[in-house]
């Protein structure tokens, strides 16, 4: 078996071998920000996709779905950001349908080949006379070198964008993956308003690639909470054109680590940049459950903690009320004793036996006010575990969702 060594990452939207992007400010947005972007694949791409669970879901991800179930194969994807193209009936299905068929027709490819991703308000028609002519203009401008461009082509609320590249060997060969994401508010996928675009020139079967897709987004864009809210678009698409011209990667061979490790951390990692983005958020923080006695009760137990508001306003006064933190994990849907809860903040002991314990509120306080921390709680109910990470909710969360 070929030995692994330690994966680097860069942040930085360097695109693999056979594809080509690019964004630019076609006119949807007023104040003039590059509102649209494009990713061309030269070879077919093998193609996986995960989507939101919310029952409303926008036009691109009722077609997406379909294609990455019956096509499996992609070209391209098209992006707009501005609208989400969800709650718009089926006119906003033709429209998604007409973006993929105008986009695959400046590259002379098939049109059920394209893929189509919107994001922002949702209830509002897409303005199909500034998105086709956009197209026409992102396809001339395509380039190797023009992933900076698309990362920045797909933000909505975001501060930043969000990318991360590394390489991994396969049969001796270095193969590249990208991931451009966005996401900053109505964040908690199950799969944000995220989506997340994944980019390899690896060879991978295409059932191993959904599999694999699907196991990274359960630890990573799963894993994360901004605001509680799920998304009618949330998406995450990972498309392998196969250019590093290796064996086929799936279970079993030599260097299928490599490929699992290399999309586990840049999943990853775009997800905590979503947190430390997260709409006037200022710290990131992990909330771990330990000692629950079931999988789910670690879940709901976790995830009740770390979108309480109460809990999430106290952090960013770096006040450490761990009562609040109590509350939460009682009307949880997990089984709770209060007399054997125990928590942390960091390696902190802030509460033994569901009583205040050990540390002083001046010690704890110093620890919630850093910009990253951890809170371990343990139920002492079983041996299931579950982190999420979230971040604090400030008074700039509702200037922008005003």
């Amino acid at each position: 078996m070929t030995s692994m060594k330690k994966l680097t990452f860069s942040a930085a939207a360097t695109l693999p071998r056979g594809f080509q992007a690019t964004g630019l400010a076609a006119g949807l947005k007023q104040n003039g920000a590059p509102d649209m972007a494009l990713f061309y694949s030269e070879p077919p791409a093998t193609l996986a996709g995960v989507f939101t669970t919310n029952q409303v879901k926008a036009a691109t991800v009722r077609l997406d779905a379909e294609r990455v179930a019956k096509v499996g194969v992609a070209r391209g994807i098209v992006v707009n950001s501005g609208q989400a193209n969800a709650c718009t009936g089926k006119q906003g299905l033709r429209d998604a349908r007409a973006m993929a068929a105008h986009a695959a027709k400046q590259f002379d490819v098939p049109a059920n080949q394209f893929l189509v991703c919107s994001t922002g308000r949702i209830g509002v028609p897409l303005r199909m006379d500034i998105i086709l002519p956009g197209i026409e203009k992102l396809a001339k401008a395509v380039s190797p070198q023009g992933g900076e461009q698309a990362a920045r082509g797909i933000l909505t609320t975001d501060t930043r964008p969000k990318r991360f590249t590394t390489t991994f060997t396969v049969n001796g060969q270095v193969c590249r993956l990208t991931g451009i994401a966005k996401g900053a508010g109505m964040i908690q996928p199950n799969m944000a308003t995220m989506l997340a675009f994944l980019l390899t020139d690896a060879r991978v079967e295409r059932g191993a690639l959904q599999q694999s897709l699907r196991a990274a987004v359960a630890q990573s864009f799963n894993r994360i909470t901004v605001d509680g809210d799920q998304s009618t678009n949330d998406t995450a698409l990972l498309l392998a054109n196969g250019s590093a011209g290796h064996s086929l990667l799936k279970p079993g061979h030599p260097d299928w680590a490599a490929w699992v490790a290399a999309l586990e951390g840049v999943t990853f990692r775009l997800a905590m940049e979503m947190v430390r983005d997260g709409e006037g958020a200022q710290k990131l923080v992990t909330v771990r459950v330990q000692g629950a006695r079931s999988a789910a009760d670690a879940e709901a137990a976790a995830r009740s903690v770390a979108n309480s508001l109460l809990v999430k306003t106290s952090w960013v006064g770096s006040y450490p009320n761990w009562g609040r933190i109590m509350d939460a994990l009682g009307y949880s849907s997990a089984k709770v004793n209060e007399n054997k809860v125990e928590i942390h903040y960091n390696h902190l002991l802030a509460v033994k036996n569901g009583l205040k314990a050990g540390a002083s509120l001046e010690r704890l306080a110093k620890i919630a006010a850093r910009k990253e921390f951890t809170i371990t709680i343990d139920l002492h109910m079983g041996r299931q575990a579950a982190t999420v990470y979230s971040c604090d909710c400030t008074e700039e969360y509702v200037r922008i969702n005003m």
